[in-house]
């Protein structure tokens, strides 16, 4: 006994040394970013930043915030995460519901249907002239209609459901005089806020980082998303405009990549911890307990 516990004991602190690898493997990029993000341009150019800064300055980020097209971008970037999260979860918990329930007499069908677009799609040109045709050109409904359904996070809410959610739960809910809108609304969602905090959550980090559909269906300006209006900018300081010196942009553009990363990044860190609570219990999901 005492020598499984010995055992056990070295087990856990090699565990234990194994994840604070893996903690600083994934920290140290996080932080040689953000370290290179507030450092002077020379010391960056000069690759001798580490994960603290050198050569203290807020220039980087005044120079990129005082864009007046970043707070276009992020106003539609906010837009679009906050009209297409609500779409997408509306669209992916509707169609989950059906198909996890045993009475649904299409439910096979249905399954077999939406698997079958995971493997068989019709391509960039045809995807292209059916937004055309539908007048969804250089609109915000060309950012968000797009992709808005995802077949493997239907999956994984009916997975949820089915293996959360007993049977004879719904089945009591009809006999107090439920209907299914009813059970639907008042029974499943309510139980399911772990996986409904990870599809958020997905669907947050999805829109936020869109960037393919605004190179794809928008050519006004206006309706940029924040990641199109980064990219601009990089491009623009890479080929010296705005009036400085060939040199200096030059120095200033490498730092400015950094500035740019962490200003798109940020948003999404912050709201993580309010979704963590949810997001380890719903992403383990199928998982095996024990």
């Amino acid at each position: 006994m005492v020598e499984n516990k010995g055992k056990d004991k070295i087990f856990n602190i090699a565990i234990m040394v194994i994840m604070g690898i893996y903690a600083l493997i994934t920290l140290f990029p996080l932080l040689h970013v953000l370290a290179n993000s507030f450092s002077s341009s020379d010391f960056v150019n000069k690759g001798s930043v580490g994960i603290w800064p050198r050569g203290w300055t807020f220039d980087n980020y005044e120079k990129v915030l005082q864009e007046t097209s970043i707070w276009r971008g992020y106003a539609n970037t906010l837009l679009y995460t906050a009209i297409g999260t609500v779409i997408q979860l509306v669209l992916q918990f509707t169609a989950a519901y059906p198909l996890s329930r045993k009475d649904f007499r299409g439910r096979t069908f249905f399954s077999m249907f939406f698997v079958l677009t995971m493997f068989i799609q019709g391509g960039l040109i045809p995807t292209f002239l059916v937004v055309k045709a539908l007048g969804m050109l250089n609109t915000i409904w060309a950012m968000i209609i797009p992709g808005c359904v995802g077949v493997f996070n239907i999956i994984i809410i009916r997975t949820y459901i089915t293996s959360t959610i007993p049977n004879e739960l719904q089945e009591a809910a009809q006999i107090d005089g439920c209907g299914n809108l009813r059970i639907f609304l008042s029974v499943v969602i309510p139980l399911c806020k772990p996986i409904l905090a990870v599809m958020t959550l997905y669907a947050i980090v999805g829109y936020w980082n869109s960037y393919f559909n605004s190179l794809m269906y928008l050519t006004d300006e206006k309706l940029f998303p924040l990641q199109r209006v980064l990219q601009g900018i990089l491009v623009s300081s890479e080929s010296s405009v705005g009036g400085i010196g060939g040199g200096e942009q030059a120095m200033m553009a490498e730092t400015l990549k950094y500035v740019t990363i962490v200003v798109a990044s940020a948003p999404i860190l912050l709201i993580y911890p309010f979704f963590e609570k949810y997001f380890e219990k719903g992403i383990m999901i199928g998982g095996v307990k024990g």
